[in-house]
């Protein structure tokens, strides 16, 4: 005759973990499954290692499984498995108290956390099991040890402080954890549902998770065991044993891409760190990056097959969110929560191998298979340089990817800063750039043609992030990155020699400019003009026409006060020559006034900004062609 249940009492902190649990507030209830397949696994797991030494505890050849069960007309679900199992006194041990010493903090840190993270709290320290009590009001776990006798134990509890044991029987070993769901989730007896968690967080778990499914046809209804798991964790694998056609099958399903990817990185790492991992970069931009903001990472964190966290932050830096895949670390540390990540030198290890390892892949795509490398970069180019800006420890390398169109390429091909620093005149001692709106606008640019005309290659930078690279990056091997349109050029010896002469002959007319413009903090003689009469320029430390205009465009209007600028006449120029010859006999003409606005308002035009008074400059305009028919 079986003996009575024997009921025992929670410890206290338990009791107060299940108490947090079951009254706080979830969003990702179904974190519970993924905690007692693990479990299940596990059990499996540890009964293999054992039966090497121990066949006899052994007693059939069945297939290592794990089942699901849900039954609808008892609102419970089962997750079976015939692993390890347990004895009476592990089932007390491991269910009735938490041998850790986290626990207060793990409590802590639910209490305190926002409700939208609570969910990611879940699973600490080796507590898995209680995530139970998100979804069931009573859990019972019927348990036999493997090689123990017939005899098996069974552990009920409501969650509510105490938990009953009993003796029962289980024809054979391993451990039945069966749940009775609560009115609020009973979503989880769908078998629609128990797949896809199943998909989502166990898809790679070794031994084959199944689950009966009733098919109808013509009216007959059969019932099928289906196993729910692909179990193919094809990173685990060799490389010498893997296909082409397997690599891109997977990369498709867990990129959800029908394309093939453009890039293959299969690692494994062993020593200090141990992980393995398998990455892509794919061959185009995910659609859903047209749909909002994009993930910051695209690689998924397992251990030991198992899903810890999806785009895990902290595998790569923002800026390599284009690389798809997933990372196996199983010796990884965790600290509360599978969800949130303990920081730790180990972790850092694996991120600064990884970035490492796609950084060298492009370097070798760059520099083995061009064509290639050209694809991807018209794909994920400017998040290249995004990543020149922000990681200083990776800023060369990151540079020398970097592809960029100059004053000496054609439209659409690229040199690179090391190109350029090879083919710079040994008297040049800056890199030059120009950042615009687009090749066609700027290439022809009047801030170019001092650059042309000594032969000097000017980088042509039309993406919107350029603005933002090279205020971060402002040297190359120790060459500084200078802004045609900001500053002063340097001076040669023969713009010396015409300085001080410039500076007489021209002295009137800028004092009579800078009393007229007010809207230029200064007028000076330019060393960048050749053709052109007049443009406007940043000050060294001032804010470029253009970047002005993207930073308004971002919606940063009410941070961007209008800046002046510095008006640059050319001394070589018809007009201006005129205009100083005037200067000097007659400061007072209004003349001088009058050109003196329409040379600014035809630098506003130069420079790609819109003119504060259009009707005032056409009426300008309109009188000097007036003067031009009467002549």
């Amino acid at each position: 005759m079986p003996s009575a249940p024997q009921h025992l009492q929670f410890k206290t902190e338990l009791k107060q973990l299940l108490d947090l649990i079951v009254h706080s507030l979830y969003t990702k209830k179904e974190i519970f499954l993924r905690e007692l397949i693990s479990n299940a696994a596990d059990a499996i797991d540890r009964v293999r290692f054992e039966s090497l030494t121990k066949q006899e505890i052994l007693e059939d050849n069945s297939i290592w499984r794990i089942k699901l069960v849900p039954d609808e007309t008892a609102g419970t679900l089962t997750v079976s498995d015939n692993g390890l199992g347990m004895s009476r006194e592990s089932i007390v041990d491991n269910l009735g108290t938490i041998a850790r010493s986290g626990t207060r903090q793990f409590m802590d840190a639910l209490r305190q956390a926002q409700a939208k993270d609570r969910p990611e709290l879940i699973g600490q320290f080796g507590v898995g099991f209680y995530a139970s009590f998100m979804v069931a009001d009573k859990v019972t776990v019927i348990s036999r040890m493997a090689g123990a006798p017939a005899d098996a134990v069974k552990w009920e509890s409501d969650g509510q402080g105490e938990f009953s044991v009993e003796p029962c029987e289980k024809p054979k070993r391993g451990t039945d954890v069966i749940l009775h769901l609560r009115e609020d989730a009973k979503e989880f007896l769908s078998p629609w549902r128990l797949r896809e968690i199943v998909k989502r967080y166990s898809d790679f778990i070794d031994h084959p998770i199944a689950m009966d499914v009733e098919h109808e046809k013509d009216g007959v209804k059969t019932t099928e065991e289906e196993t729910l798991n692909s179990r193919q964790a094809i990173w685990l694998r060799s490389k010498s044993s893997i296909k082409k056609e397997e690599y891109q099958e997977f990369y498709k399903q867990i990129a959800r891409d029908s394309d093939d990817p453009l890039l293959t990185i299969h690692q494994a790492a062993e020593g200090e760190v141990e992980y393995k991992a398998l990455m892509y970069i794919p061959a185009h931009q995910p659609p859903e990056w047209m749909m909002g903001p994009p993930l910051k990472s695209g690689l998924d964190l397992y251990v030991r097959r198992v899903l810890i966290m999806h785009a895990c932050e902290e595998l790569v830096p923002t800026y390599l969110r284009f690389v798809k895949g997933v990372v196996d670390c199983p010796d990884l540390p965790l600290n509360v929560s599978r969800e949130m990540l303990q920081h730790n030198p180990l972790l850092a290890k694996v991120r600064s191998n990884i970035v490492n390892r796609v950084l060298k892949t492009l370097e070798e795509t760059r520099d083995k298979q061009y064509e290639t490398y050209l694809k991807f970069y018209a794909e994920f180019g400017p998040l290249l340089k995004e990543g020149t800006a922000v990681d200083f420890a990776n800023r060369d390398r990151l540079a020398d990817l970097l592809l960029l169109e100059s004053t000496k390429t054609e439209a659409g091909k690229y040199t690179t800063l090391a190109k350029y620093l090879a083919a710079m005149p040994t008297d040049q001692k800056e890199i030059y750039y120009l950042v615009g709106e687009a090749r066609a606008q700027i290439e022809d640019s009047p801030y170019l043609e001092a650059s042309k005309a000594n032969n000097q290659e000017v980088l042509l930078l039309t993406d919107p992030v350029d603005e933002f690279l090279v205020s971060a990056l402002y040297k190359y091997k120790d060459k500084p990155l200078k802004a045609v349109d900001k500053g002063e050029l340097s001076a040669t010896a023969e713009d010396e020699a015409h300085k001080k002469a410039d500076a007489d002959k021209f002295g009137p007319l800028l004092e009579a400019l800078k009393k007229t413009l007010d809207q230029v903090k200064e007028v000076r003689l330019s060393r960048r003009l050749k053709q052109s009469a007049a443009i406007l320029v940043a000050g060294e430390d001032g804010m470029t026409a253009h970047m002005e205009r993207l930073m308004r465009r971002l919606g940063k209007s009410e941070s961007v006060p209008a800046l002046a600028r510095i008006l640059e006449l050319n001394p070589e120029h018809p007009v201006v020559r005129a205009m100083g010859e005037l200067a000097r006999s007659n400061g007072a003409d209004e003349r001088l006034a009058s050109c003196g606005r329409l040379l600014y308002d035809q630098a506003v035009v130069a420079e790609g900004s819109r003119i504060p008074d259009p009707g005032a400059f056409a009426a300008r305009i309109n009188e000097l062609l007036a003067r031009l028919m009467k002549m």
